[in-house]
């Protein structure tokens, strides 16, 4: 898989979200499918836009310990999702107990990747919620690291953030960077943000897009702008 944009598809129910995917006729976009969908209608809606053709990052954050977490990955291991997810501050342990449930009896397993600081965290909530003191990006480049060192493919971060985990990691340690608002759009609740165009410059692998295209007065238009901006 190259460098491209994921649709967050954020949707209360499976009518919800087929519908809107309905109206991308040209070309089938990488969608992911959250905790809000995935609890709403169960593996059935990763089943149903896989036999659409779409690819699929399941962003499940899983975040328990290691037997549990290996155990879980084991059941998402049968879904064919192409990325799935856990929280790098489950600890090592936990993040090959994942991987090791996660791989098939084939050897074949969906991309594992790990969440180092979510991009509503600034320093000050990261310092005040978690007691954490260090500054946010050395927390994020630690995170990765250890990520790395216990086999996973990359961690979602910050784009703020992904030209250093490049340097720090390598360039196939993949970056997967929600966060991404157009220049003229409203941040929301995100605090660590950047344009598509920003970053691809930084080097961001994927960026994953909600609100900007999802509550667009036109979708495929807003899509399409993201693509342009950040795959050219």
């Amino acid at each position: 898989m190259g460098r491209d944009v994921i649709v967050a598809c954020d949707f209360a129910s499976a009518k919800e979200t087929l519908e809107f995917l309905d109206s991308f006729t040209d070309r089938k976009p990488f969608v992911k499918v959250g905790m809000e969908l995935y609890y709403a209608e169960g593996p059935e809606i990763v089943r149903q836009l896989k036999a659409r053709g779409h690819k699929i990052f399941l962003d499940l954050k899983l975040h328990d310990i290691p037997n549990t977490v290996k155990k879980a990955m084991s059941v998402l291991s049968k879904l064919d999702v192409d990325i799935t997810n856990l929280h790098a501050a489950g600890t090592d342990a936990m993040m090959r107990a994942a991987l090791e449930g996660l791989t098939r009896p084939d050897g074949t397993r969906p991309l594992l990747i790990a969440v180092t600081q979510l991009t509503s965290t600034d320093q000050i909530s990261m310092e005040r919620d978690l007691l954490i003191r260090e500054p946010i990006e050395q927390v994020v480049m630690h995170y990765a690291q250890v990520a790395k060192g216990a086999g996973l493919d990359g961690v979602v971060c910050s784009p703020l953030e992904a030209e250093r985990v490049h340097n720090v990691c390598g360039k196939s340690f993949l970056t997967v960077t929600p966060g991404v608002r157009f220049a003229d759009g409203d941040k929301g609740d995100q605090k660590r943000v950047m344009t598509p165009a920003q970053a691809r410059e930084i080097g961001s692998d994927y960026i994953v897009v909600g609100r900007p295209i999802t509550a667009a007065a036109d979708p495929v238009t807003a899509y399409q702008r993201c693509v342009n901006e950040f795959i050219g």
